[in-house]
């Protein structure tokens, strides 16, 4: 009986999941929340475990008694303050280096790019290396935050649930920026924020669907947030508001400055990046000389340590005045561009607030002293400075806004805020095309926005662009017979080929040029062999032609032989992979934009798009008795009044594993195409369908 009942349950919860799986909204909207619980207890933990390494490294094995980072930091001895980053750095050291070397830096890029490039798939090993990573290099007084940690993690944990039920394309980006709003969200107590950083920076896109789930998971985030930790404000800020309209101008200024300030902390942080790659030294040293050298800086600016919120606080609030802010802002530079320059963990977030609000506090006292009566207080100052700052470095400023206004529960400086965190975001533009997070990947380089045009040429076979002539010579060919074969040629290399059929090198123009002023001389003496290469690299039918790409670059060549089953069948050329590789990026942005339009109409559970005059676009799926014909034979347009725009078509297992082809007379249907057709209604209305 009780197993009857477990199995009349069991029953149940499986038609009930079939039934929400197939509203996909409602999934969407399930999954997000799922998401959001998962990573709201996952940034609840992950401060936990910051706190936990910087009481064991200050607190017990330096013996510095005090709370928080910043009072043990102070209190402490000279030689414990460059002793624990010291000790921190190697111990993220070793973890990058053993365990995730992807933990190394800011995390947001690594997010971007597996957004991007790999539908959101990422790596778990990376996920929690980079957890104890960051919580180590933050608690031991790394000048980094966890606004790029816990965005790692929670995309990781909702890229981890998004596979586990079998999730693929939009569906697992979409969780994937699902944990990064979460955890944003239940990190700094900003729902909003988290949810349009997700969509500003890691989707870059904004949809209404991806939206919802989004908001979702962001909510719930925040809610167990706020039951474990408290429902307050990040900063503690008086009520500070715009006092005269002529101050816009004031923060125009000061946009300006933060904007600058934005370039300079991205060039430092990767210029000191490249310096300490270009150290002869193992690499899990590396965050160990960082340490100490941001523990020797902390020596005389204490407040540089960890996240640095305390210290924000007080120039929120007014309580750091004097060229103490200037001091700083250059300090804070420095140790932050050191921590992830020399291998560290830890986000960029918290270092661009830090920086603005000392801006912003020093920039607001000097103009207070030129108008005391029209100018508000230098904490207003600084608190435009944190957004302008981040807005400028993180290229977000929807995000930059709402996140101050979240963090501090002042809305009255809402309109300096705008505006100061446009003209920084104009300014940082101006002065590099890339934000801290992207050109990470651009110096690694990852094309975010080209990543389409990458993967055209992984999709594409030699096979498809090889032609079966080859130049080939034997190896006792004299000079006249090669001149005046290579004049008369269109290829730019002949292969020498041996009595066994097998190539011996090859001899492009370059190596007969040398020779040529000597024709005369040397016509009956100088044959094949003497002339030829004996570097030759062969290329298989099945090979993609990225990696033919790879090769052109890397040897300079112009031509590469293709072989096939043991076999010399042709040879592919850089200038037919190049026709190739151009002629497709046309058939995919054609196809592309079809595509989008009838993704949008499937969401919408539709399968045609009306077009102005009577016609319609159509999808359906190929008829059984289209399959293995071309549109050649078919002769679709004279029989049902129809052309074929675009053919969706499967390349692999797996939900929205597909393409979209742009079909030419010599296309065949295979099964299971779904075609995409324009024409009159009335006429598309007789064309068959299974």
């Amino acid at each position: 009986m009780i197993d009857n009942l477990f199995l009349k349950i069991r029953q149940g919860l499986g038609r009930t999941w079939l039934a929400v799986t197939r509203n996909e909204q409602f999934f969407m909207i399930l999954m997000g929340g799922i998401v959001g619980a998962a990573v709201g207890y996952g940034a609840i933990g992950f401060r936990g475990l910051i706190d936990l390494v910087a009481q064991f490294g200050w607190g017990v094995l330096a013996r510095v008694e005090g709370s928080d980072l910043l009072r043990m930091a102070v209190s402490a001895p000279f030689w414990v303050k460059v002793l624990v980053p010291a000790g921190g750095g190697l111990i993220v050291g070793l973890i990058i280096f053993f365990i995730a070397q992807e933990a190394k830096g800011h995390g947001v890029p690594e997010v971007i790019e597996a957004v991007a490039l790999r539908d959101g798939r990422m790596s778990s090993r990376m996920v929690l290396g980079d957890a104890f990573a960051s919580a180590t290099c933050i608690g031991s007084g790394g000048s980094v935050g966890v606004h790029g940690p816990i965005v790692l993690i929670g995309s990781g944990i909702g890229s981890a649930i998004g596979r586990s039920v079998k999730m693929a394309g939009w569906r697992l980006r979409t969780l994937v920026a699902c944990g990064a709003a979460g955890g944003i969200a239940a990190t700094f107590n900003a729902p909003m924020a988290g949810a349009l950083f997700s969509l500003e920076i890691i989707l870059s896109e904004f949809a209404a669907l991806e939206f919802i789930p989004i908001v979702v998971s962001s909510v719930i985030a925040t809610a167990l947030s706020r039951h474990y930790l408290g429902n307050f404000p990040a900063f503690e800020v008086p009520p500070y508001e715009l006092l005269h309209y002529s101050e816009l101008f004031l923060y125009l200024i000061l946009g300006v400055f933060a904007g600058v300030v934005a370039y300079s902390f991205i060039r430092l942080l990767y210029g000191v990046g490249d310096l300490f790659d270009r150290w002869k030294l193992p690499n899990f040293t590396k965050p160990a000389i960082g340490g100490g050298l941001v523990g020797c800086i902390g020596i005389f600016f204490p407040q540089i340590f960890g996240v640095g919120y305390e210290s924000v606080t007080q120039v929120l609030q007014g309580e750091t005045v004097g060229t103490i802010l200037i001091w700083l802002l250059v300090a804070k530079i420095l140790a932050t561009s050191i921590t992830l320059g020399s291998g560290g963990s830890g986000g960029i977030f918290a270092p661009a607030l830090f920086m603005g609000a000392v801006l912003g506090g020093a920039f607001g006292q000097f103009a207070h002293i030129l108008f005391p009566q029209t100018t508000a207080l230098s904490g207003a100052y600084a608190l435009v400075g944190m957004g302008a700052v981040f807005a400028g470095t993180a290229r977000a400023p929807i995000t930059a806004m709402l996140i101050i206004f979240e963090m501090t529960a002042n809305y009255q400086i809402i309109l300096p805020l705008m505006f100061a965190c446009t003209i920084s975001l104009v300014i940082s533009a101006l002065l590099s095309s890339e934000s801290i997070y992207t050109l990470k990947l651009v110096k690694r380089g990852v094309n975010i926005y080209g990543g389409k045009e990458l993967n055209v040429l992984k999709r594409l076979k030699v096979s498809q662009v090889m032609i079966p002539e080859i130049e080939l010579v034997s190896p006792s060919a004299p000079l006249t017979e090669l001149a005046t074969r290579m004049m008369s040629s269109s290829h730019s290399h002949f292969f020498v080929v041996g009595n066994d059929n097998r190539i011996q090198g090859h001899i492009s123009l370059e190596n007969l040029r040398p020779i040529l002023k000597d024709y005369e001389a040397l016509s009956d003496v100088v044959i094949a062999s003497d002339l030829m290469n004996h570097e030759v690299t062969v290329v298989n039918t099945d090979e993609s032609l990225d990696m033919v790409m790879q090769l052109f670059g890397k040897f300079e060549l112009g031509e590469v032989p293709v072989v096939g089953n043991g076999q010399l069948v042709g040879t592919v050329r850089r200038s037919d992979v190049i026709e190739a590789y151009n002629r497709e990026i046309v058939k995919l942005d054609v196809a592309s934009g079809f595509a989008t339009s009838f993704r949008l109409q499937q969401k919408l559970q539709s399968k045609q798009l009306a077009v102005a005059g009577g016609f319609i676009i159509l999808e359906v799926s190929a008829p059984r008795i289209f399959v293995g014909k071309s549109l050649q034979v078919l002769d679709l347009r004279e029989r049902f009044g129809a052309t074929v725009l675009t053919i969706k078509r499967e390349v692999e297992d797996g939900e929205d594993k597909v393409s979209y082809l742009l079909p030419t007379s010599s296309t065949t249907i295979e099964e299971g195409d779904v075609l995409i057709i324009f024409g009159l209604k009335k006429d598309l209305s007789r064309f068959p369908h299974d």
